[in-house]
């Protein structure tokens, strides 16, 4: 590809143009970046990373409705950053034990110790 401009870096700015994924792997993280848009939702799955715990303990710990955390929980399922299991009655979540969870829990603790230090 000729770039309308001839700047020094033109070698790196090519290797990078080669390399560069495809506008699918784009969507993808971008899908994962609007799922966690909702700060209830990234904390919910902070905290099932650290936990498995059924609907009421979590509608508890979060100050939430059991329909307002079922939403949430459905959208983080559906996604695969958790998975759940039933026990009689109950039913219990946590997170994946994936890739993409295990990076998304250490953004995630790395950008609050950044932006509340101390």
């Amino acid at each position: 590809m000729k770039l309308p401009h001839d700047h020094e870096k033109k070698e790196i700015t090519e290797s990078l143009l080669k390399e560069m994924p495809l506008i699918d792997g784009f969507s993808a993280a971008s899908d994962v970046f609007k799922l966690l848009g909702d700060p209830s939702r990234v904390k919910l799955f902070w905290m099932l990373c650290h936990t498995e715990e059924c609907v009421t303990d979590l509608a508890a710990m979060m100050g939430m409705s059991s329909p307002a955390l079922s939403h949430h929980l459905k959208a983080l399922k559906t996604s695969g950053l958790i998975v759940s299991r039933r026990e009689g009655k109950e039913v219990f979540y946590k997170c994946a034990d994936t890739e993409l969870a295990s990076a998304l829990h250490h953004i995630i603790e790395d950008v609050v110790e950044i932006a509340c230090p101390g």
